[in-house]
């Protein structure tokens, strides 16, 4: 299948980059910038991501280009059109002040390929601290803004070079997609065959070579993410498939069952673990966040080893990890931004291959696939959830006093987000414990000191950045009353106004 490989320095949008590639029904594949493949044969062109570095850093990211330029199309964004410059004769210098922000196109050469279609004057996305101030030789000028000479070039060739000062990834670059898609379609030559359907053939047809008469293990979350890759592994190897479903005592309200239902509906052979004694014991007293984490992914591998061994001939652990989890879990700079259960690996005593078939998926191709294999759409449309459940939506400590409360007042909340018609406008909704924090109410002309309640409810279309949803007073002040008259524990409800970046949907 046709790609474009998108080479990572370690911008905070590259996954937009591929996010709007594959929108052109194009298949990419996001690297590291020095990792690019030995096999290119099925590659049609080459994008250079941006960078929070500078080009002419001592510690700067820089990837030598001769091995691609001239066999392939590139296009450079922000830093990678910095990076070409500066690698074949170019300036490349600080600009004094950070440019950042919406800009205006003043002059674009329209006969050129990467502006095809554009109109005379366009907005676009900066984010830089340099600037290009001389173009390599054989460079031509093709866009400027008031403050941007050199906001786009390009090296004519049989396989031409591209390069832009903007960002034509994120959303303010107004024709961003209309730019991408000369490039990806009419230069590199996308014949636009990436969908659903092709993403379900082609993984099933892989997962069979892949794993042959072998028996897999899946653990099971509730979550569309493990439940798409249940059903297509289901699809691929049948009854070779056994899912485990565990229970670790933080799930919402009423979760196990109605999930384990569920599953059974989809003709799934699924076990049911209750496991939630052993890690509510071993949360006992942890208030750290990624020590939480780091608990729950222990304790998961233990419990699912030992309901793994049950089985006999089982040799693959199949997971959910799509590509944001990767993301967040180990950036191209090496920085832990958070961990996930789900990412790293296993431990050597599982003795388990690690199957992992939809992790170069973002969650709105997750959900197609759902669609594409026939999934109910209740599944389909389920908001994420995080692995390690509500301990990390409960600040501080985990007790089984603290998940009623917490289970309570996120059904209350969910429940009033399904009547109000809003729950599918929202990419994740969900209550948050301050249990560290106690504020004096009055209830019944008496005194309380109680918990605070956090609501947090975002849009988004791939969870690398939201919005907080704009939900009606009318309908927060109905579930603020709810929660606080009907659970116990809470006397206080507020609503989380904060976007991603620099917040994360979750608290922890």
């Amino acid at each position: 299948m046709q790609k474009i490989i998108i080479l990572d320095f370690g911008s905070q949008t590259t996954q937009l980059i591929g996010r709007r590639v594959r929108e052109l029904n194009t298949f990419c594949e996001i690297l590291p910038y020095n990792k690019y493949p030995e096999d290119d044969k099925d590659v049609i062109g080459v994008i250079l991501s941006g960078s929070p570095l500078s080009v002419y850093q001592e510690d700067a990211f820089h990837v030598d280009l001769s091995h691609i330029r001239g066999r392939l199309p590139i296009l450079g964004i922000c830093y990678g059109a910095q990076l070409i410059s500066y690698s074949y004769g170019g300036n490349v210098e600080s600009a004094g002040t950070r440019e950042y922000g919406r800009q205006q196109l003043q002059y674009i050469d329209r006969e050129n390929p990467l502006f095809k279609g554009f109109d005379e004057r366009s907005q676009v996305w900066m984010s830089h601290g340099d600037s290009i101030t001389k173009l390599p030789e054989g460079a031509h000028r093709i866009a400027s803004t008031e403050t941007v000479e050199n906001a786009a070039y390009y090296i004519p060739g049989t396989q031409p070079v591209f390069g832009t000062q903007f960002h034509p990834e994120v959303f303010h670059t107004l024709q961003g997609t209309l730019l991408l898609k000369n490039f990806v379609v009419d230069v590199c030559g996308s014949r636009q065959e990436w969908s659903a359907e092709a993403f379900v053939e082609t993984t099933v047809k892989e997962l069979r070579e892949q794993i042959g008469k072998d028996r897999v293990i899946l653990g099971l979350s509730g979550g569309v993410d493990s439940s798409v890759v249940a059903v297509l592994l289901h699809r691929a190897i049948g009854d070779q498939l056994t899912c485990i479903f565990v229970d670790h005592g933080m799930l919402r309200k009423n979760e196990f069952g109605d999930v384990m239902r569920d599953y059974q509906g989809l003709g799934l052979n699924v076990i049911g673990v209750d496991a939630s004694e052993k890690f509510l014991s071993d949360l006992a007293g942890v208030k750290e966040p990624e020590q939480k984490r780091k608990i729950i992914g222990r304790d998961f591998v233990e419990v699912f080893n030992a309901e793994a061994q049950k089985i006999k001939d089982a040799k693959w652990l199949a997971q959910g990890t799509i590509y944001p989890d990767r993301i967040e879990s180990l950036n191209i700079t090496g920085k832990v931004i958070k961990s996930h259960h789900n990412v790293g690996g296993l431990p050597k005593e599982m003795h388990l291959q690690l199957c992992e078939p939809i992790k170069w998926l973002f969650k709105d191709e997750v959900r197609r696939v759902g669609r594409s294999l026939g999934m109910p759409e209740h599944l389909i449309t389920r908001h994420p959830f995080p692995g390690p459940g509500l301990a990390v939506r409960i600040l501080g400590d985990i007790t089984r006093e603290k998940i009623r409360i917490l289970q309570e007042a996120d059904a209350i909340y969910i429940n009033n987000l399904r009547e109000a018609g809003l729950y599918d406008e929202i990419w994740q909704a969900g209550a948050i414990l301050l249990s560290e924090v106690r504020s004096v109410g009055v209830m019944g002309d008496e005194r309380t000191y109680e918990n605070p309640i956090a609501l947090r409810a975002v849009t988004s279309s791939d969870a690398m950045t939201a919005d907080f949803a704009h939900i009606p007073y009318e309908v927060l002040a109905k579930i603020s009353n709810e929660i606080i008259n009907k659970v116990k524990g809470v006397n206080r409800v507020c609503y989380d106004i904060s976007s991603k970046p620099p917040s994360t949907i979750e608290w922890e």
